[in-house]
Formats: structure tokens, sequence, C-alpha cells
């Protein structure tokens, strides 16, 4: 592209935009970073009418040879400014430059940001992902995680009686943190694994269990045991959500959704209020995880039941061949494991 006048007018005013951002906020502050990659997105957007398709090719040479230390000129890193830029005034028009500027965009860094814009279908799937990072504090690769299995699409969607069952806001609350259906991509398990199996490797990998769950759940144990009268019961896995202040029973069938695993769900939900639940905090809250479920049989079965709970199937990564079940971690190795983790 030959080098206009009016092109080395509009150079020198990028250049002047890049020295007032370095002079206000010397380009580390995440937000004037930010704000810069949309402002300079803005320009090459405005100009790229005029000029053609070569102009992010030639003003990332001409930047890198007056900003030779600075980062972020690149031709790629160019052409994901004029998308970011794009990509939300395409349809916010108006509300973009405050969104921008002061809203939840400008609160996670740039590559945080990048992987939202070009992986999301739309600004409200986008807005979903930049809340969800600020609220949880996601590292890019966990961001990349719940992007890549989906999240936007599963939070909120399992089947529950919380309207019936809490009282607002916590109703709403409780039905935006589950999911359906939960990914449990990291368990390695055999082709004929058992219940057990897939309780004593989330524990295993609790950490991951937790990011899946979601912001909020601290892990309390597994294979719960309480007594009533003189019969012993063990709940498959129990947690205590911080923010609704409540125990999370969670319990997990290898098989399709039954009515009769609502019922026995039910009876835990019971115990946990009547041993464990102080008076100030609330009802105790059911989820059951099934490998697959009929929607309408599930509303039907939790339709009388007065304790809240939902249902939500749960997917497994590829299994192992059961040649390799020997490689996978003994009851009595993964036993140690807890021991150190209690430790």
């Amino acid at each position: 592209m030959k080098k206009s006048k009016e092109y080395k007018q509009w150079l020198i005013e990028v250049k002047q935009k890049i020295r007032s951002t370095q002079i206000k906020a010397a380009i580390t502050v995440n937000s004037a970073l930010i704000e810069f990659y949309w402002d300079l997105g803005k320009m090459i957007s405005e100009k790229e009418t005029i000029w053609g398709s070569k102009l992010i090719e030639q003003v990332s040479k001409d930047l890198k040879e007056e900003f030779p230390d600075m980062q972020g000129l690149s031709r790629r890193n160019l052409f994901n400014a004029k998308k970011f830029y794009l990509f939300y005034s395409n349809t916010l028009v108006q509300q973009a430059v405050a969104l921008i500027g002061q809203q939840a965009v400008a609160q996670i860094p740039w590559g945080h940001n990048i992987l939202i814009f070009t992986k999301s279908k739309d600004t409200k799937e986008a807005l979903f992902y930049v809340q969800k990072t600020i609220e949880n504090n996601w590292s890019r690769d966990s961001l990349a995680l719940q992007i890549k299995y989906d999240l936007y699409a599963r939070q909120g969607k399992a089947i529950t009686n919380f309207t019936n069952t809490l009282p607002m806001p916590n109703s709403d609350l409780a039905k935006q943190t589950l999911k359906d259906p939960y990914v449990f991509d990291f368990l390695q398990l055999s082709e004929d694994f058992k219940e057990r199996d897939i309780e004593n490797q989330l524990t295993i990998h609790i950490t991951r269990f937790l990011l899946e769950l979601g912001k909020g759940f601290a892990f309390v144990g597994r294979q719960y045991y309480i007594q009533l009268n003189k019969k012993e019961y063990f709940i498959d896995l129990l947690f205590y959500h911080i923010p609704m202040q409540c125990y999370v029973v969670v319990e997990i069938k290898n098989k399709d959704f039954e009515p009769e695993f609502a019922g026995k769900l039910n009876f835990y939900l019971t115990l946990i209020d009547k041993t464990l639940k102080r008076p100030n905090e609330n009802p105790t809250i059911g989820i059951l995880l099934c490998r697959g479920k009929d929607n309408l049989e599930v509303e039907y079965a939790l339709q009388d039941i007065h304790k809240p709970m939902g249902v939500s199937e749960f997917k497994l990564a590829k299994l192992l061949p059961k040649k390799l079940r020997s490689s996978l971690p003994s009851i009595k190795e993964l036993e140690e494991e807890l021991r150190k983790m209690d430790g």
C-alpha cells in the first residue's frame, strides 16, 4: 500500500494515541490497555474501508519501527483489536463505549478477552463468560475449559423443584448454580466402572470437580456417615455452599434416572437437615447425577417432593479398556490420597 499523505497523517494520530496512553497509564494498567485496543480497533476498522485490507500489515510494520519495545503491535494482535471492536460495536452500538471503557470487559486481561470474543457466538454469550471470569477469578486455562464444554449452554439448565421449595432469591441462585450436563472429562475410568469408581475419582480430582461444580462449593466428605437409630447411611458426596449457606448432597447413579432415586435423595436431605443443619442455615439442597434422564419423568418425580433438589446428567471422557484397569488407583491408594488432603 502506498503511503499517501492521508495515511501518514492518520499514522501520526495512531502514534499520538499510543503515546498518550503510555503517559496516562504506562500501558500496563489493564483497563487502559483494553481501552487502547478498543480505540485502535475502531481506528483501523474505519480506515480499512478506505485503504483496503493491507492496512493492518502496513500499520503493524510502521508502529513496530516507532515502538520497537512495545508488545501487542503484531499483525495478528491488530487484527484481534479490530475484531474486538467490531464484535461488540456491531450489536451494542451506543452501549459499547461504556461497556469497554468502564464495565466488565475492561476488568479482565486482553488474552482472556481474545479467547472470549473469538469463541463466543454473540455478545450475550461473551458477556456471560466475562462476568463469570470476574466472579471466579479464572485463569486463561480455566476459562478455556469452561468455553470448551459450553458452560453458557449448561448453566442453570438442570431440572429442579427450587421454585416451589426455596424462597426468593435463593431459588434463583440455586437454579443458576446447577448445570446440565456436568462434564467429567478428567476422570480415568475403565469400561466396567461402577458408581463408587466415579465417586472415588471425583474426590481425588477434587480441584477439577469443584471447578466444574462452580463457585462457592466447599468439600465436606465422601461416603459421609450418618446413623439413625441402629441403621447406618452413607451419602456419596457432601458439600457446603458458602454463598447460599446450606449443605449440598450429591448422589451419583451410573444409570438413567428412575423416580425412586428422588425419594432416596429426599430422605438424605432430611437426614442432613435434622443432624447437621443449624437453625440459621438454609435447607439442604440435593443434586442427583445420572447417566441419562427423561425430562418429563424427572419433572413428574419432583413435583410433589418438598425438599429442594435438581437432576442433571453427567458426561465422561472416552473410557479406558478393561486391561488398563490395573493402572488406575486402588481403593487403598485413594484412601491414602484423601488422608493427605485432610492432613
